[in-house]
């Protein structure tokens, strides 16, 4: 009897953990129970009757003629039905709202549960913070520089960087500082070509080297320390998938430790170790590296324990709260600083990762354009699918779950065989023609239903106007000259948003993941433009440029004689130099004669 006086007290006053604001704003759509039901059941039998014959001249596609009249009387019943509102009904209601009567029976005043929620963020918070500061502050190596927080990304060596003979990137030899790595960098590959030799490297880490057997540094070096597996890797190599390809580092949780320079190398050999298969290189190098033995801090990456903790508060936040307001902000603030700080933190340049209080500071300068952003979001989407909403239990599975999925873009969708929406990478990239295909029948199929429940709760006329809009704004910026369109993941969940306003299950799941992805999408990148240079895209991709014509003279065991082709030519007209280039290709070097072809 005291369940079911505190389930009943529940449904007259929804009070709960949370439902703290005095009232929500209107929303301009009917239940069915406020509309005529005379009316309500010939409009249900004509849409029934008209399905039924479509059925029936589905039996005889022959009759092109009855199908089609089949078709449009029923799309003319559909569209003049009279439009009801989807309404989610709990499944075993009794196991779903116990949530709700253990708190009307242990917190029934509102002081109770306004304290219980500042308990909550108090432990949230904490948690966050203590992982974030194991996370980035790193312990002092004796006799070395505080470590240098590495990106997986960070190479000792960038080929464009360092000048003629690397002159820029010196020294070679006799030289170490400390490093700090973080987790999941196994997985980092590269997106654009990159030559190692006579091999042309895409779509996996760059590894070069590996244990050598035996010492084989340079004569630059004097090199007397011991180094992990004796392995040495060419400087132009990711550090960190070094570190792990060596057996230095553990990827789950990254880690602090010594890297020494050893000069030049006359070779690198290749292996599979830890999940990287290395690249060899049968040839010298100016400068190397390795790992010194026993360098090795207890430093790691606490990411994994802090995602255990912020799951498992968002799932107990989602249990006992409805109050919609609630629920989305803090959802939405946790994900957000869980991503920006734990999960997949932004980085300050190609090769180094921000301190803490660096780290906060971008966070939260990007959370408060996030922030408006999610106002809209909440106002016209989200209020529709969660106001009303009592089955907590599938709330927390179909809503919470999907947005944890997008939240973490980079250990789900990012492993997915598709980077970059170019002709040129989805042909180059293995599985990625398959995966395009697949997703593109996903959301088409998801857009079908998606067009039927507006058509059912009568709003599909104002929604098929605003995406035709937002299409129309799309196509006119895939044409605007020296620009070129870049749909970004926080962008594409802007664009499907509105197309989950309802409520029901399928609503619920496609809402929370792109929320997710919203989050993900900001708090990683920032909001990045959709509209980028080709410079921008390419970043350092191959440009099409045209290749000098090489010729080799003289072959021998030591050395070699080659030619780059004639001399530099000056075309005074155009005030343009071609290095390399003879005379009948200067036409295809004209400046514009590749920007008109589409090739950069």
């Amino acid at each position: 009897m005291a369940d079911a006086h505190a389930l009943e007290s529940y449904s007259q006053n929804g009070r709960l953990l949370g439902n703290l604001e005095d009232g929500e704003d209107d929303i301009d759509y009917v239940r069915d129970d406020t509309l005529p039901r005379e009316s309500q059941r010939r409009s249900n039998e004509r849409l029934d009757e008209s399905w039924r014959r479509v059925r029936r001249a589905c039996q005889r596609p022959w009759q092109v003629g009855e199908l089609v009249e089949a078709t449009a009387e029923w799309g003319l019943a559909s569209s003049t039905r009279l439009p009801r509102t989807f309404h989610i009904t709990p499944i075993l209601p009794s196991i779903q709202n116990l949530p709700i009567i253990w708190l009307e029976r242990y917190a029934p005043k509102r002081v109770h549960r306004i304290a219980m929620l500042i308990l909550l963020y108090a432990l949230w918070f904490l948690a966050i913070i203590f992982v974030v500061r194991q996370s980035r502050l790193s312990p002092t190596i004796s006799g070395y520089d505080p470590p240098v927080y590495l990106s997986c990304t960070a190479r000792y060596w960038n080929g464009g960087q360092c000048g003629l003979d690397g002159y820029l990137c010196q020294p070679f030899a006799e030289a170490s500082f400390a490093f700090r790595c973080p987790a999941d960098c196994l997985d980092t590959q590269l997106l654009n070509p990159y030559a190692v030799g006579d091999q042309e490297i895409v779509y996996q880490s760059l590894v070069v080297g590996g244990p050598t057997e035996g010492r084989q540094f340079g004569n630059e070096s004097s090199h007397d320390e011991e180094l992990v597996a004796n392995a040495v890797y060419r400087a132009d190599s990711f550090i960190c998938a070094s570190a792990i390809h060596s057996g230095f580092l553990r990827d789950v949780e990254g880690g602090c430790g010594v890297l020494t320079l050893t000069g030049e190398q006359s070779s690198y050999t290749s292996s599979q170790r830890f999940g990287i298969h290395s690249i060899g290189f049968d040839s010298h190098f100016p400068r190397s590296f390795g790992f010194k033995v026993g360098s090795k801090t207890a430093c790691k990456d606490r990411r994994w324990p802090g995602l255990a903790a912020s799951v498992s508060f968002t799932i107990m936040l989602s249990l006992f709260t409805t109050s919609p307001a609630v629920f989305f902000w803090i959802i939405f603030t946790g994900l957000f600083f869980h991503v920006a700080l734990v999960s997949d933190p932004p980085t300050l340049n190609r090769d180094t990762l921000p301190d803490m209080f660096t780290l906060l500071s971008m966070a939260i300068a990007q959370f408060l354009p996030a922030a408006f952003v999610a106002l809209v979001m909440y106002r016209y989407a989200v209020t529709r699918s969660l106001r009303g909403l009592t089955a907590q239990v599938e709330k927390t599975v179909l809503w919470l779950g999907p947005a944890w999925v997008g939240a973490l873009n980079n250990y789900t969708f990012d492993k997915l065989p598709i980077q970059r929406l170019t002709i040129h990478d989805i042909r180059a990239q293995p599985g990625a023609v398959s995966t395009l295909i697949a997703i593109v029948l996903i959301i088409g199929s998801i857009a079908i239903g998606q067009a039927y429940a507006f058509l059912v709760e009568g709003r599909f006329a104002r929604y098929a106007l605003l995406y035709s809009i937002l299409v129309l704004g799309i196509l006119i910026a895939t044409v605007i000259p020296g620009l070129e369109l870049k749909i970004h993941h926080y962008f594409l969940a802007l664009l499907l948003l509105p197309g989950t306003s309802f409520q029901n299950r399928p609503s619920l799941i496609y809402q929370g993941l792109l929320i997710g992805l919203f989050v993900n999408g900001v708090a990683r990148w920032g909001f990045a433009s959709i509209l980028q240079t080709p410079g921008e895209l390419l970043a350092d991709g191959q440009r099409g440029s045209i290749l000098p014509d090489v010729a080799v003279l003289a072959a021998g065991v030591d050395n070699i004689t080659f030619s780059l082709g004639s001399l530099p030519i000056h075309d005074a007209e155009m005030a343009v130099t071609y290095y390399g280039v003879g005379t009948r290709e200067r036409r295809r070097a004209l400046p514009w004669s590749g920007w008109r072809r589409g090739h950069w």
